[in-house]
């Protein structure tokens, strides 16, 4: 039974355009979050820093119509943000990014009413290119649990300014087994609950400060892997901790909801063409 609880996906958002399809997509880890979370049922929201060209529209018009909230986000003068892509056999390739875009020129900020929302949710999810790390000591003093996408891109600078705010924190490496559990039994912290290494094609790897889990990976042909990883996660977290499900049904909840998510072109659907 899906819960009535909230979730918050708090930073990135942009168009994905696909270069050699001239089509874009919207997408970006928190807002992927708050569109998977809403299609599997949850009450969703997303808080974020959006351009004022035709790009931050598309996305705007395409999370309205899935009916997520985002009366918090602000609307700055500059570009949206935007990560251009191939597709490779199922495959996307990143071929360029403008960084965030005016999000990350003008970082978000929190007013008392912002603090108010916040405080309405049960889950929040943030990520290494959300621009929103300064926030991140506020809003743990809300008591609300936090998860963080470090992706691939984690510096020594990225781990110790967020590992010890966060009690979710998603790595994506290519690294054998023993370099894993090295890795996160190392940075695993006091206020985290869980932690997790994905690395493609290979096993999953868990950590709860005790206990290693390994699951294998759900292969299935793709139409397109964009945000496969996310739909993961959101699966995911919201089986682990606002249903209480345990570990391994959490993980293979996230696993089945991936392999019906790179079924959509996107990172979610919604693609119009570039002009």
């Amino acid at each position: 039974m899906v819960s009535n609880k909230k979730v918050l996906g708090l930073g990135d958002q942009v168009v994905d355009e696909y270069v050699n399809l001239n089509v874009m997509y919207p997408g970006g880890n928190a807002m992927n979050f708050a569109a998977f979370a809403k299609k599997l049922g949850y009450d969703s929201a997303f808080m974020g820093v959006f351009g004022d060209d035709k790009q931050a529209q598309h996305v705007k018009d395409s999370i309205d119509k899935l009916g997520i909230d985002r009366s918090h986000s602000r609307t700055e003068h500059g570009e949206n943000g935007c990560a251009k892509v191939n597709i490779v056999n199922g495959d996307r390739v990143f071929v360029g990014s403008n960084e965030g875009g005016v999000a990350g020129e003008k970082p978000l900020q929190l007013d008392d009413d912002d603090i108010a929302y916040l405080k309405t949710f049960s889950l929040i999810h943030m990520g290494i290119w959300g621009h929103c790390d300064h926030l991140l000591p506020r809003i743990s003093e809300l008591g609300i649990p936090i998860s963080y996408d470090f992706s691939d891109e984690f510096t020594n600078d990225t781990l110790q300014g967020a590992i010890g705010y966060v009690q979710y924190g998603f790595f994506s490496v290519d690294m054998p087994d023993n370099q894993v559990q090295v890795l996160l039994k190392h940075i695993f912290s006091p206020s985290n609950k869980v932690l997790m290494a994905t690395r493609g094609s290979r096993s999953t790897i868990v950590y709860d400060g005790k206990d290693f889990r390994e699951v294998a990976p759900h292969v299935v042909k793709a139409v397109d892997t964009m945000a496969a990883g996310d739909s993961f996660l959101t699966a995911f977290l919201l089986s682990r901790e606002i249903e209480g499900k345990g570990m391994k049904e959490s993980m293979e909840d996230g696993q089945r909801f991936a392999a019906q998510a790179v079924q959509l072109d996107g990172s979610f659907g919604f693609g119009t063409q570039i002009e």
